[in-house]
């Protein structure tokens, strides 16, 4: 839940970490804080409570050498977020500087331990704990850092991404990672680090994505070394090639990267279907289903685990998959999946949807599908992910980099997926009839199109959005595909806006929910002309009769509802089954011009992460 960036080469560390930590901004921003070792060997550390932009504000005045360093942008877990609890940290003896994303279980014991031996704390953080204990090892081994490290990690149980520098010693990091992100992009002459790839983008496009267990030293003037920390095993070394360009992490004009990304849309999903509808949009392929055909012919169920927007998505995935497919199919939490004593067999597939690949309790969820016998497949926005690199097979939805916190292009790229997904295993499972593949198949080869009319809306949305400041409760209903699209519409308003808001199958309104209805609750009814379109509009005429006020979204040519509605918001007519990506459009404008008048912070949002790389 927090960024890490480093750096070693030639150019001014200073400027490689801060410009990498704005990149990585987006992981965490409760506090930020840099530390730089001289060519003279000594060890600055600044830090400071809030954005890196605060970080800068205190370090303008300050000159700072060193082409080594280490940076880090906080989303706090342990200790609340203050300069003291800020990272880097440092051990007693201030020889050490660290920064860390993830969580140490048993830091209370280590810490017991350190105390007995003459060691004190000056924050409330687990990764000080870590910092100490390396000290600690290093000094009683008499041994080299990489050497501390390894010993130290072998005692900690838990979660980790560490980097590590030394007082006296300008030319090596030490870094580590276990259930969490790490990247060394590899320069000439330079060699840079980071959580996720986007400070490295410019810089070089060759990466080593660092493996489970696995350690580095990182030196001035030796190649990569990359070893496993368990039995120190060399490890191959694996360079990949980065996509992702510069203006792909730059607003491009827009005053906020949720605004861009939700833009981005038309182009997006254009990227996500590319080459997988053939033959004039009568055969769908995506080559992990297709090259594991046999599995997902003999297949007796399907088990679909995810978190937040990504399970909004599994939930419609659901519903398609089954319609097309004739297979059973669950949804489950991935934080709750693993702690219910799950019934999988081998003879079951496993899907794990992440928009980042690293959500830690998505990862625990396959780990112990494959435990299991099960076939785990993953569908994931970030190539070389930790996701993509332990399941069977899988798909990327190809949407680029998302920066905003609030997912946007991401979900519509997930529920693109799961529906390419559903026709290619309908087909091989011939479940499905050519004439319905080639009506989906054609409608999502317009669905460019389609987004690009759909986001005309946004300039009376922007006018609407004004009137709903008001409001602290909203009620979102829908049904069928559209039930989940109501669950991500209300998510996105609480996410970006602070505003309470439900999302609940329509139903299900007079079970509950009718009960808060007043002049004060506005209701939005997603109400396309599906087959469950007349059972919805009694839900209209039962909150209008309360006093309650309606934005319906419907398709054009619809005039009958905005007779009872108090606004209408029309978007193209599309097969049942695409809607929710359609109707995504116009609800996650709706949340972000919400909060823009409410003054909020739109890409960052309190409290909220990014990657949820920690349980």
């Amino acid at each position: 839940m927090c960024g890490i960036v480093g750096y070693i080469g030639y150019r001014k560390a200073q400027e490689v970490l801060l410009q990498g930590l704005h990149r990585l901004e987006y992981r965490g921003y409760d506090s930020a804080g840099i530390a730089v070792v001289k060519e003279d060997g000594t060890l600055n550390i600044y830090k400071a409570k809030g954005k890196v932009s605060n970080l800068e504000t205190i370090m303008a005045d300050k000159e700072v050498e060193g082409s080594i360093g280490i940076g880090h942008t906080r989303w706090a877990t342990h200790g609340e977020p203050n300069d003291k609890n800020a990272h880097p940290h440092s051990s007693q003896s201030q020889s050490l500087a660290m920064v860390h994303n993830g969580t140490i279980e048993n830091y209370h014991i280590l810490k017991k331990a350190l105390i007995k031996h003459g060691y004190t704390f000056s924050t409330e953080t687990d990764t000080e704990v870590l910092v100490q204990l390396i000290e600690y090892i290093k000094a009683t081994n008499k041994c080299n850092l990489f050497d501390a490290v390894r010993e130290a990690l072998l005692q900690v149980v838990g979660a980790y991404a560490i980097a590590v520098i030394e007082k006296g010693n300008p030319d090596t990091i030490i870094v580590a990672r276990k259930s969490s992100p790490l990247v060394i992009g590899i320069g000439e002459n330079e060699t840079f680090i980071a959580s996720d790839a986007s400070p490295i983008v410019g810089f070089t496009d060759k990466v080593v994505y660092l493996k489970e267990n696995e350690m580095a030293v990182i030196s001035r003037n030796r190649p990569l070394q990359i070893s496993s920390i368990a039995d120190n095993r060399p490890s191959k070394l694996d360079i990949q090639r980065l996509r992702v360009s510069v203006e792909q992490l730059e607003k491009g004009g827009y005053d906020t990267f949720m605004l861009k990304e939700i833009f981005e849309q038309p182009e997006t999903l254009k990227d996500c279907i590319r080459g997988r509808i053939v033959e004039e949009g009568k055969r769908v392929i995506l080559s992990g289903v297709i090259e594991n055909r046999e599995r997902f012919i003999h297949a007796n169920r399907i088990v679909i685990v995810a978190c937040g927007t990504s399970w909004h998505a599994a939930l419609i995935g659901k519903r398609v998959i089954q319609e097309m497919c004739q297979l059973p199919v669950e949804v489950e939490y991935a934080s709750e999946f693993r702690y219910g004593n799950p019934f999988i067999t081998d003879q079951d597939i496993v899907i794990a949807i992440s928009q980042s690949g690293e959500t830690a309790d998505t990862l625990a969820a396959i780990q112990l599908a494959k435990n299991k016998g099960a076939f785990v497949y993953g569908i994931c926005n970030v190539v070389g992910a930790s996701i993509p690199r332990n399941t069977d097979s899988g798909t990327y939805i190809h949407v680029g980099p998302e920066i905003g916190v609030a997912s946007t292009k991401a979900f519509t790229g997930q529920v693109t997926v799961l529906t390419l997904l559903a026709l290619c295993m309908g087909q091989i499972r011939q479940t499905v009839q050519p004439e319905k593949v080639e009506e989906i198949a054609q409608a999502l080869l317009k669905m460019p199109d389609t987004i690009r009319e759909t986001l005309k809306l946004n300039d009376d949305i922007r006018r609407l959005a004004k009137t709903f400041t008001y409001a602290h409760n909203f009620l979102y209903l829908g049904r069928g595909y559209n039930y989940p699209t109501a669950l991500e519409g209300a998510l996105k308003l609480k996410e970006i806006s602070y505003i309470h808001a439900e999302g609940y199958p329509a139903a299900e309104m007079k079970h509950g929910p009718i009960a808060l209805i007043d002049a004060e609750m506005p209701s939005v009814i997603i109400a396309p002309s599906d087959s469950l379109y007349d059972k919805i509009v009694g839900n209209v005429q039962q909150i209008k009769s309360r006093g309650g006020s309606v934005v319906a979204i419907v398709n054009r040519g619809n005039t009958a509802m905005a007779q009872l509605a108090d606004y209408c918001l029309k978007i193209p007519e599309v097969p049942e089954c695409l809607t929710p990506i359609v109707i995504a459009i116009p609800l996650q404008l709706l949340a972000y011009y919400i909060a823009i008048y409410k003054g909020r912070d739109v890409d960052r949002p309190r409290n909220l992460a990014k990657s949820v790389t920690v349980e």
